[in-house]
């Protein structure tokens, strides 16, 4: 049984908005991207699996726990950070982590102290003055400090400077090592370059790919003869670009990034 299942959902908000007949699942121990730019339909999906919305057609679970009907269940045993994080901004930010651990009456045993240290945050800070970036980082510190087997995650280093961007790609390998669950939505294509085992694109609404990094960047893989002035200079090319030489031809294949493949779906007439 896949953890994260979506059958078939459908959210009509008209006028082409919504999403429309989508279907993916995401197994024990993947990290899932999903890729598509702002309205595409992104976050529409993650508020139906955390349960803020119910289907109008079509249906998703977690664990086998269906996403509306057992969300007060799902959540408990769920990390998520959403797109937009809302604080209480009177809070400090170790006052809002105290009520977060309250509420999901975790004792001593969380990773609090951990998170706090590793994306070196200031707990004592207000929120009201927290920077952006200060912000993530405390929505990171709340989605994993219970130690979640799933978690769904919404632009979760949106403000975060390049250190600290590089340091959650490492907790996730992380994580990914322990057999967490992970859906991820990003705009940052390195950053799911380097986490993710397969990708799913949505565009205005609907589903249009769903495969591996490396399936993908076969299917877009171009192959291009070059033609030398001697057979010696193709020998070297061929050496230099790993191509294949015959006589003063040579043969080279090149593997688009992830965000050529994903310009693609979106910058053309076509879907590629």
């Amino acid at each position: 049984m896949s953890v994260i299942n979506i059958q078939n959902l459908t959210r009509d908000y008209g006028a082409g908005r919504g999403i429309f007949d989508v279907s993916f699942q995401v197994e024990k121990g993947e990290v899932f991207g999903f890729l598509g730019p702002n309205g595409a339909g992104k976050t529409t999906t993650i508020r139906h699996l955390m349960g803020f919305i119910k289907p109008k057609s079509g249906d998703c679970w977690i664990n086998g726990r269906n996403c509306w009907r057992d969300c007060s269940e799902i959540q408990k045993q769920l990390g998520y950070i959403p797109g937009e994080i809302t604080f209480f901004h009177d809070m400090s930010g170790r006052e809002f982590l105290k009520f977060a651990a309250d509420y999901r009456k975790l004792g001593k045993n969380n990773r609090i102290g951990e998170m706090l240290e590793r994306f070196e945050l200031d707990p004592k800070v207000k929120i009201k003055k927290m920077s952006k970036g200060m912000k993530q980082k405390l929505g990171i510190v709340a989605a994993f400090m219970h130690d979640p087997e799933v978690l769904i995650l919404d632009e979760p280093t949106s403000g975060l400077d390049p250190l600290m961007q590089n340091r959650f790609v490492e907790l996730i390998a992380e994580e990914k090592k322990k057999g967490k669950t992970i859906l991820l939505s990003s705009h940052m294509f390195e950053e799911v370059e380097r986490t993710c085992d397969r990708i799913g694109i949505i565009r205005n609404g609907k589903l249009v790919t769903v495969d591996s990094v490396e399936t993908l960047r076969q299917r877009h893989m171009h192959t291009y003869t070059v033609t030398l002035p001697t057979p010696e200079m193709a020998q070297a090319f061929s050496e230099d670009f790993d191509g294949v030489c015959s006589g003063v031809n040579v043969t080279v294949s090149a593997k688009q990034s992830l965000e050529t493949i994903f310009m693609n779906y979106y910058g053309g007439e076509q879907d590629a």
